[in-house]
């Protein structure tokens, strides 16, 4: 789901990648000001990426009832396919970067072959007990993900071959899967965890890529800006692009569809604001309130109606 179409490629190299290098964004919410305001945070309290981009609880109090109450809850329905579904992509990309390490360019059939064959779902996942009755559903489009993926990937190790005659191994896992999974980054010097980690990083452009199982929504571009900030903080280079993925299952299909973002000032203003309020929350053990409006499947719904 990483990999880009031909068309995707077009729009990306020669609209959005030229735009996003003219951007000019300000220097001080460039990560490597961490020091600085308005990137030095506020207060002594690091917050997980998600708690900060998450916005489904509308005033935060999710965040409040975990942190200062100390309320635990175990994961909803949704939460646990889209970990099944995570890690069924991850899963595949990582094997089959071992696989080819494995067997070499000459024995590619076999690489086909034993990622074909390597099942879906770990049998020993963590979430495997939490499902229950969905467990059945959540297997099957795990499959449906493995098998998208799994000829996705055949398909560009046989063009690479194609077009280079001469490839070794490690070329050939740099060509065909070009992406880092589950990138782990610290972010602590940002006031977030130190153990963040980003869906996924592509290695030809400084690009992060989050997957979500859902319903688009808008603040999901802040996990984007978050995580190029971070990378922005460690590693001193620019990070201007980044892409959401959202997959949706019709029936027996998988539906992919991809959103392009320039990390422009306007969002990175925004994930500063929702960090500095959310950590004064927390620090100053400040209750927000029941929202307005609170999803149906959020963990903490009985709290804050217990009726």
């Amino acid at each position: 789901m990483y990999f880009l179409s031909e068309d995707e490629r077009k729009h990306v190299l020669k609209g959005l990648l030229p735009k996003s290098r003219e951007l000019s964004v300000a220097e001080e919410l460039r990560g490597w000001n961490w020091p600085r305001p308005p990137l030095e945070p506020m207060y002594p309290v690091r917050l997980a990426l998600f708690e900060v981009a998450g916005k489904y609880c509308p005033n935060g109090r999710d965040l409040f009832l975990r942190r200062v109450q100390g309320l635990t809850r175990k994961p909803t329905r949704p939460m646990l396919a889209g970990a099944a579904y995570h890690e069924t992509l991850v899963r595949v990309l990582v094997r089959a970067k071992r696989y080819i390490y494995e067997k070499g360019v000459d024995r590619y059939r076999e690489i086909f072959i034993a990622l074909r064959e390597t099942p879906a779902v770990d049998p020993g996942a963590w979430w495997i007990p939490e499902a229950g009755e969905a467990l059945p559903e959540i297997t099957a489009r795990a499959e449906l993900i493995h098998e998208f993926e799994v000829d996705r990937v055949a398909a560009r190790i046989r063009d690479c071959l194609a077009r280079q005659a001469h490839i070794a191994e490690d070329s050939l896992v740099a060509l065909a899967i070009p992406v880092v999974l589950e990138q782990k980054l610290d972010g602590s010097i940002l006031g977030l965890s130190q153990n963040l980690s980003a869906d996924a990083l592509t290695l030809s452009e400084p690009m992060v890529v989050d997957l979500k199982f859902g319903e688009p929504r808008d603040f999901h571009r802040l996990g984007l800006v978050g995580y190029g900030l971070v990378m922005e903080s460690v590693y001193e280079f620019p990070v201007n692009l980044g892409c959401l993925v959202y997959a949706n299952f019709r029936q027996d299909r998988l539906v992919v569809r991809k959103e392009f973002h320039i990390l422009d000032d306007e969002l990175r203003q925004w994930l500063i604001e929702e960090r500095d309020e959310k950590m004064r929350m927390v620090a100053e053990e400040r209750d927000p309130g029941v929202g307005s409006s609170c999803p149906r499947y959020c963990q903490y719904r009985d709290v804050c109606h217990p009726s």
